[in-house]
Order: structure tokens, then sequence, then C-alpha cells
């Protein structure tokens, strides 16, 4: 059997709902084995109907309980389930160092939620291509929710808005040393906080630190139209009611929310997920969902050219001796990196304008 008919009976598979070809499409894409990109883009046309969720925060925050109790929730409730957890590269391996661990007790031998840990290729907190693509795997196989844990690393945290509709972040009690580290840049891309093991000394004060830290954000970016929350021209033409935009008198911005649960017992995670729907609501009302859409396609776009136009310029440069020789003459101030990098792109460049 050639690549082009297994990758087409693999397709067929998992589109009739076969767990093993979801499996085994997954693995290729992250393996980035011949003819992945193939299989991604034949199931592309079947995806746009999931909910993405991005679960984020510092380590020890409880992502992996919350998310599991997620699931189990949306399971009750009867919805299936595709979980991709980010974990950190082994520097061996290049695969995902904590991919055995069992993560999911409470949906060990459910079917309808289909776990994946998968490695975040070096980019600790961040979201590989890999797993963007997963994540549309996912969405073509049916998965009614899609949740993506990410590693906890800091400021790559960012990268999770590339792939989720609504991210919600943890954050433990504690000091309010953690709730300053947010400021940083975590405050931009949440919709949801949630302080997790609120049964804890300090989950009081968290929640009032985090709201002072709202409402600072809202008083800063009161006249802006953009931004990961704000207005934009499509958002202030549509027409949506308080509960789908969080009570927000403007259909076109939301306020994060702030909810606290305790996920070792499931406290809070019906309120959680009822936040969650909202801010869903919110983006189908006011035409946010599809501009995210549009910015993430161009996102990956970008991202897709520039490791495709790396690769070329890559076999340029052996096809001129290698960079040892490049940077030779650089050293030797026979050329500089300027004149070495336009020569390099030249060939490139005059195919283009051809």
């Amino acid at each position: 059997m050639n690549a082009e008919t297994d990758g087409t009976e693999l397709v067929e598979q998992l589109l009739a709902g076969k767990h093993r070809a979801l499996a085994r499409v997954i693995t290729r894409i992250e393996n980035r084995a011949p003819g992945y990109r193939d299989l991604v883009s034949r199931l592309h046309r079947h995806t746009g109907d999931a909910e993405v969720v991005g679960i984020t925060g510092s380590p020890g925050a409880g992502k992996s309980t919350l998310v599991d109790k997620l699931a189990n929730y949306y399971r009750e409730q009867g919805e299936t389930v595709g979980v991709i957890a980010v974990d950190p590269s082994s520097p061996f391996t290049g695969g995902a160092v904590l991919g055995d661990r069992i993560r999911m007790a409470s949906n060990v031998g459910d079917m309808d939620v289909f776990f994946r840990s998968m490695s975040a290729r070096g980019t600790l907190g961040g979201l590989s291509t890999a797993t963007t693509d997963a994540v549309k795997a996912l969405d073509a196989f049916g998965k009614d929710k899609i949740l993506i844990e990410t590693v906890g690393a800091g400021q790559n945290e960012i990268d999770v808005v590339k792939s989720a509709d609504t991210v919600a972040v943890l954050v433990p009690p504690g000091s309010g040393d953690d709730v300053q580290m947010l400021k940083a840049g975590i405050l931009e891309i949440a919709d949801v906080f949630v302080v997790n093991k609120a049964d804890l000394d300090g989950a009081d004060r968290t929640v009032q630190e985090l709201r002072e830290m709202v409402h600072m954000q809202e008083d800063n970016t009161a006249t802006l139209a953009t931004g990961h929350h704000g207005a934009s021209a499509v958002a202030t033409e549509s027409e949506g009611s308080d509960d789908a935009t969080g009570g927000n008198d403007d259909a076109g911005d939301w306020d994060p929310e702030i909810v606290e649960t305790v996920a070792k017992d499931g406290t809070g995670v019906a309120e959680l997920v009822e936040t969650l729907a909202n801010h869903r609501a919110h983006l189908e009302a006011t035409g946010r969902l599809a501009e995210k859409a549009r910015m993430r396609y161009a996102e990956e776009i970008r991202n897709l050219l520039r490791d495709d136009v790396g690769r070329l310029l890559e076999d340029e440069i052996e096809r001129r001796g290698g960079m040892e020789e490049l940077v030779g003459d650089v050293v030797a101030r026979e050329t500089d990196p300027y004149s070495v990098a336009d020569e390099v792109i030249e060939p490139l460049a005059e195919c283009l304008e051809e």
C-alpha cells in the first residue's frame, strides 16, 4: 500500500470515528512523517465545529486535575472530548517527558475522551505547529470539546491564544507576587481566571487582586478598539444580549471572569463550564469567533511560509558551500552578513518576481 492510498484510508477511517486512525494521524503529525501535510490538508474542510479551550497557568496550579474534571463534566453532559497536553520536550528525543503519566484518572477507559500528551518541541509553554494540526484532527474526528493544557512555563503561554477560542488561566492561592507576575503578559490572553485550590488560605486575597488587575486593565484599554478582548469593527456592528457578553454594556468587549474551583473534588467546575459557555456565546454574538479564526489562519500561513522558506534557504546555503564557508568569508572581512543574506535569497526573490 503506497503512502497516498494509506493516507486516503487513514482519513476515511478517522472521519468514520475510528480512534485508532485518529491516534495514527496525530502520531504522523507529531513526528512530521512523510505525507502528514496532505493528511492535515484533507482534514481541513471537515473542521470548524469543535469548541477549543486553552488551559494554562503556572506549574502546580492544578491544570491536569482540572482538565480531568472538565472532561468528566462534559462527558456527563453527553459531549465527546479531546485533550492535548503539551509537555516539556526531552532534550534527547524531542518527545514529551511526561507523556506516560496517568493524568486522566476519572476518564480511563472512556473511548469518548481522547487524551494525547505531546511534546512542546523546545518551546516550553508554547504550542508547536504540530499541536495546532492535532487540534484539527480532533475537530475533524468530531470531538465536541477540545481542551489544550500547556506546560505553564511563563510568558510563552501566550502562544495558546493561537489555537484556542477561549483561554482559562489558572492562578493558585498564594502571595501577591504570583498575581503580580501575571501583569507581564498573561492578563492579556485570559478570558477566564480560575483560582483553583480555592479551599486553601489566601484564595480570597488572590481573587481580590485579580479583580483589581482586571479593573486596571479596563481603565487602560477603555479607549482602545483592538486587542484580545477589545471591540472590533465586526463586533461593534453586532448585537448581543447581556447574557452572551457576560453582562457587558459594549457587545464588543469581554471582561475576564474570575471563577473559584477546587479541582480535586469538582467544586466550581459547573460554574467554570457555564462561564466558558458564556464566552463562547459572546464570541458568536459579536462576530469575534469568525474574526479569531481569520487571525489564526493568517498566522498559521505565515508560520508555514517561514518554515518552508527557511528550508529552501538552508538548501541554498549548502549549495554555496555551507554555513561554515560563508561565515569564514565574513570573518575574513571579504564580505558581510547583510551581503551574504542578500546573495542567498536573491534566487528565491527572482523566482517570486517572475
